[in-house]
């Protein structure tokens, strides 16, 4: 019984990432045999023992231990394969998608979703995807988004963006259609203040300049661009005066504004809806993915994709994901930075991609949480343990193939073991990529092992040093014990990571989450990686190399 209870946790531990559950491990032994259940009080003493036995093992440990003992326990079933993304309506051939941030900062997780879509929608259709930053208003632009934002896109795309549009320097475009909607009467000069538009539009009532010539109409237009001051125009499309939804009516398309913009010079911009409508069709975009909140602009660039006949995008609308306990203000951001608060856009607390690439994070993790989300109307809210909780298992079902293992010991404890005998310690480098290598470690009796550790070791138990020794703590020694690995199993009560004292340790500093630094040592071979390389810290985490220094390694936390 001991033996399958065991098993059973091994079992469990090693499909939870080290960790078995008590309940987990009565619910498959009930399962083997019925008649368990009448004998639970006796055995939850011993069940509890198990398992606690098997939580202090790695999980290196606890597989090595099942492969031996119970094999069969290790096949596991087929993972359920991916439905993918649901077809997007009305495709007809070549597909076009376009993501069209404002740059008032870098990219956070919340562009990441509309972003994601439009990518894997992109890819799946062997399709184009277009980024077009929209800055035709220049209040709340932060001149370092414009070379941000791409970077941020093609990251998170693996470069899948096939081309960058900034809406600022295609103004002539947009005056050029707008001189022939107000041409053809299909648009008009509006010299009506904004409150006494408003009321009439309320009632229903067309303003008096819709029926200004069309010839004085062109000459208000161009004196939009000389003598006329912000607020005495604006150039408005022609809609139904009797539109059940008052902001549909008679909309405005181009404005005067002489606020500073970082990249053009110019009087008259275009308004969102103008533009976007405007682009769509220039850049042949088929089909759009983007907040629901743009419903109602769809509705009005229809008007604009009617007069000129255009065929219109097919529209697809995702709700809100409200991502709950992160900040993604971009404006509220900024602030923060100039005010000293944060360190930047790359600060190792904002949930932005700059943040999150440099804490180890890879395109694909964010890509698959997309694709689980998929489109979808109805609104969501995310906490921000359940995102980190979601995208940190995508992130770790790909970091854990291909990433090393090291020893660093955090705030190093040193002990010496009694009667150690010298000896030669071989750790893989990778425990599932045999071909990767060893790391080879030269011992004695000196050993560095971490505070936490340190602490919580008690007289009579008996230790091991992972993979290479064990020892017993008697009064405040430690003496060199030669039981074997087998019997370990049996009576130790703790496997520790360890680094031998030696002169060809190095320094590592790891930043955390919260931007609090801890320090230790690390084993010689970490001097090896370049800048960017992620490696995993056993017994610690996922961890990606920022900077190196003449003196340490200052490295960035990204997950368990």
């Amino acid at each position: 019984m001991k033996d399958l209870i065991r098993n059973y946790a091994l079992q469990n531990a090693v499909k939870h990432e080290g960790v078995a559950q008590v309940g987990s491990v009565i619910g498959h032994l009930i399962q083997a045999d019925p008649s368990v259940k009448s004998k639970l009080k006796e055995l939850s003493a011993e069940i509890n023992k198990i398992v606690t036995e098997v939580n202090k093992l790695s999980v290196e440990e606890q597989r090595k231990e099942l492969e031996k003992s119970a094999p069969e326990l290790l096949e596991e079933k087929p993972k359920e394969t991916r439905t993918g993304l649901k077809d997007l309506p009305n495709v007809k051939g070549n597909v076009v998608l376009r993501f069209a941030p404002s740059p008032s900062g870098p990219l956070h997780v919340g562009h990441a979703m509309v972003l994601g879509l439009n990518y894997l929608y992109a890819k799946k259709y062997k399709g184009k995807l277009f980024l077009r930053i929209e800055d035709t208003n220049s209040k709340n632009i932060d001149k370092d988004a414009y070379e941000l934002i791409p970077r941020d896109c093609n990251w998170l795309t693996k470069n899948g963006v096939n081309e960058v549009i900034v809406q600022s320097t295609r103004l002539k475009i947009y005056y050029d259609y707008c001189e022939r909607l107000i041409a053809t009467g299909k648009a008009y000069v509006c010299q009506c203040s904004s409150e006494k538009f408003h009321d009439l539009s309320l009632e229903k009532k067309a303003c008096p300049c819709r029926e200004v010539p069309k010839q004085k109409q062109l000459v208000l237009w161009q004196r939009m661009f000389s003598d006329l001051k912000p607020g005495d125009a604006v150039v408005r499309i022609k809609t139904d005066l009797n539109h059940p939804n008052p902001a549909m009516r008679d909309w405005p398309a181009m404005r005067i504004n002489d606020s500073p913009h970082p990249k053009e010079k110019a009087r008259v911009w275009p308004l969102m809806n103008f533009s976007v409508a405007i682009d769509d069709h220039e850049m042949k975009v088929t089909h759009t993915i983007r907040g629901k909140d743009h419903a109602d602009n769809a509705k009005r660039q229809k008007y604009l994709l009617d007069y000129f006949q255009w065929e219109e995008p097919t529209h697809s609308f995702i709700g809100r994901i409200n991502f709950e306990g992160m900040d993604l203000s971009t404006t509220q951001t900024r602030k923060k930075i100039e005010a000293g608060e944060y360190e930047g856009w790359e600060d190792i607390r904002l949930p932005f991609l700059g943040a999150l690439r440099r804490r180890g994070y890879q395109p694909e993790a964010f890509q698959r949480f997309v694709e689980d989300m998929g489109i979808s109307l109805s609104d969501k809210t995310v906490t921000r343990e359940d995102f980190f909780k979601a995208i940190n298992h995508h992130n770790k079902e790909i970091l854990d193939p291909a990433s090393n293992r090291y020893f660093f010991v955090k705030e190093p404890v040193e002990i010496t073991v009694e009667k150690a005998p010298e000896q030669t310690a071989e750790l893989d480098l990778h425990p599932g990529m045999k071909e990767k290598g060893k790391r080879i470690f030269k011992t004695k009796d000196k050993f560095y092992i971490t505070k936490e550790d340190h602490a919580e070791l008690k007289a009579k138990k008996l230790y091991r040093l992972m993979d290479c020794l064990n020892f017993t703590k008697k009064g405040k020694k430690f003496a060199f014990d030669s039981l074997e690995y087998e019997n370990y199993k049996d009576k130790g009560d703790k496997i520790i990571h360890w680094l031998p004292v030696s002169d060809d340790l190095v320094k590592v500093e790891v930043r955390l989450p919260d931007n609090t630094k801890v320090s230790g040592l690390g084993e010689k071979d970490l001097s090896k990686l370049k800048e960017g390389d992620i490696v995993q810290l056993e017994r610690f985490g996922f961890c990606r190399l920022d900077k190196k220094e003449k003196d340490k390694l200052e490295f960035w936390y990204g997950h368990n």
